[in-house]
């Protein structure tokens, strides 16, 4: 089949075992790869109730049809797995060169099951696995453990690629609810708890490597479109800004539209943002446009300090997201000490955007006599301090380790407490962008920017962020086109790009597939609806789908809400138009 390999691999971590088998039949052309073959398999080989740490969890790692080849944006990977955060269905993906050497070794999908009794690693390579003992590796952190696993554990067989590692840190082997799987050093599949779920396998690295590739349906064809793809790309004024910028591009656009969150959740602006905005970073530090594989976007800001106590300090980064979770919930004003705590929790294996509001709350806890720890807003080495306890579950660290939900009921602060399913939102404010309040209540993961993006036509005007009326139609216009990227593993930022028009020429292109319009929608409804019946099973009901009532009940400092009833009416049109009940179920 074109654009696909036709093959999975099976490890089983207990036995230390593998196989090699082809997918069903017919289930590739149903619902393409990455993301659909990865909830497929997710939905079929989990048991009903497992627990997302124990050995019955599957941790899939899977690529789609435009890795490897011509078509641009598509250097990524998914994972997929239950997560150890909300109990629920989960979805991370992360970009980097690892996605090509995943690719090569010629599997749609990688299946990993049981669990190790002693620290293992593996090397994935076109005839199977290799299974390598990792004591002197566990305890590692990221770079650390990356370095060691790509010196080590590669094939190296002549014509071969370049290897690639993924890995887990100290966060991820101590089982910490949203650890993160790294690559590229920076790179991350971070939200969710992936990491912990390969924690819990006793699978500190896993090494890729080989030489296959995927045969396309016209390869010359997809060739010119590519090349005719980048020349009109390149004057794109959304590549322009992103290359110039990244996402640090966001701060200034998120304080003057008001919905940036900030001093945990009760403002959505904050006076010092031009300090941790993406023009004062780029004039006060060595930063440069950097890129995955096969893109010509370049969102990824490489960075060197040059001033202050971390001068020297070279990072990828950082995102958006961990700006406002650290410069906004928490406060924290010099964006080198933001740079640092980025550095901290790349390292130690966690995801900065659950980790920066949990630290917010901590901060609210100080402050209303939960907590005893002398921490408050702006106190980067307080944040520093509790990241590090969190990482070694140490002190209260033992139970931020846990997640938002378990710790907020401890300090009696479940009311408080922001997040949808267990997991923190990222940084727009539904108050403000009403339709992202939608986007977090429906996302099989959690609360999630990246399931519909929809702050990008709320943002750009294509229409107003307080309409209720035709939000939800544009939402899941929005929703069903991405849900096609993720099978594809196609970059988010290529959205404007890969309009529905060019989807149908590129997927045409690699798989020969009816690639219409029509038929794509229908591909990503049966992905959705595969999701939604996987979360149903674990015990998901209308109430997961609900935000917290602080968002309801607390407006903005300018006046702006969210309405119950206004995400009662935004959910019921959704759960219409996917066809489902009003209670959220499938027919």
């Amino acid at each position: 089949m074109f654009g696909f390999y036709g093959r999975i691999l099976t490890v089983d971590l207990g036995s230390r075992t593998y196989s090699i088998d082809a997918p069903e039949q017919g289930l590739l052309e149903s619902l393409l790869g990455g993301k659909g073959l990865g909830t497929a398999l997710l939905a079929s080989r989990n048991p009903a109730g497992a627990d997302p740490l124990g050995p019955d969890n599957r941790l899939i790692f899977a690529t789609g049809p435009f890795c490897g080849g011509p078509i641009w944006g598509g250097s990524r990977y998914g994972v997929f797995t239950k997560s150890p955060l909300t109990g629920f269905y989960a979805e991370s993906y992360s970009g980097g060169k690892v996605p090509e050497a995943i690719d090569q070794t010629g599997f749609d999908a990688i299946v990993i099951e049981g669990a190790s009794e002693r620290p293992v690693a593996l090397s994935i390579h076109p005839e199977g696995c290799a299974f390598h003992e990792a004591d002197h590796m566990w305890g590692l952190e990221t770079y650390d453990a990356e370095r060691a696993a790509r010196s080590a554990l590669g094939v190296g067989k002549p014509g071969f690629g370049a290897p690639g590692a993924v890995v887990i840190g100290p966060a991820g082997e101590r089982l910490v609810r949203y650890a993160i799987i790294a690559n590229d050093f920076w790179r991350c599949a971070g939200r969710a708890g992936v990491g912990a779920v390969m924690g819990s396998k006793r699978l500190k690295a896993v090494v890729f490597q080989g030489d296959r590739k995927r045969e396309l349906a016209d390869p010359k064809g997809a060739r010119a479109y590519a090349a005719a793809f980048a020349k009109a790309g390149k004057e794109n004024k959304g590549v322009k800004a992103y290359k110039a910028y990244g996402t640090t591009m966001m701060v200034a656009l998120m304080n003057t539209a008001g919905a940036f969150p900030a001093k945990y959740w009760s403002q959505g602006t904050c006076d010092h943002w031009p300090r941790i905005s993406g023009e004062t970073f780029h004039k006060e530090h060595e930063v440069t446009p950097h890129a995955c594989l096969k893109c010509f976007m370049a969102c990824g800001r490489m960075a060197k300090l040059v001033k202050g106590r971390h001068q020297g300090l070279v990072l990828e980064g950082p995102e958006y997201e961990t700006i406002y979770a650290f410069g906004g919930l928490c406060m924290i004003e010099e964006m080198d000490e933001i740079v640092w705590l980025n550095d901290l929790c790349d390292r130690l294996g966690m995801d900065t955007i659950s980790a920066g509001n949990l630290c917010a709350l901590a901060i609210e806890a100080c402050r209303r006599g939960k907590l005893n720890l002398g921490l408050d807003y702006g106190d980067f080495e307080g944040v520093g301090r509790l990241i590090h306890e969190i990482a070694e579950r140490r002190g209260v660290g033992e139970l931020m380790a846990e997640g938002i939900v378990p710790t907020a009921e401890e300090w009696g602060l479940s009311d408080l407490a922001i997040h949808v399913k267990g997991m923190e939102p990222p940084g727009y404010d539904p108050r403000v962008l009403k339709g992202m309040g939608l986007a977090y209540g429906t996302s099989p993961r959690g609360a999630c920017h990246l399931r519909t993006t929809f702050y990008k036509p709320e943002l750009a005007g294509f229409i107003p962020p307080d309409a209720i009326e035709g939000k939800a139609e544009m939402l899941t216009d929005y929703e069903d086109r991405l849900t096609i990227f993720d099978t594809l593993v196609l970059c988010r930022f290529y959205r404007d790009m890969y309009t529905w028009e060019e989807l149908e020429k590129a997927v045409g292109l690699v798989t020969g597939l009816d690639a219409s319009k029509g038929e794509l929608r229908r591909k990503a409804a049966r992905v959705l609806n595969l999701t939604r019946e996987f979360n149903l099973r674990e015990g998901l009901t209308i109430k997961d789908d609900r935000l917290p009532g602080r968002l309801h009940r607390e407006a903005l400092p300018d006046g702006r809400t969210l309405t119950e009833a206004e995400m009662e009416r935004l959910l019921g049109d959704y759960y219409r138009l996917r066809g489902w009940r009003p209670d959220g179920t499938l027919p």
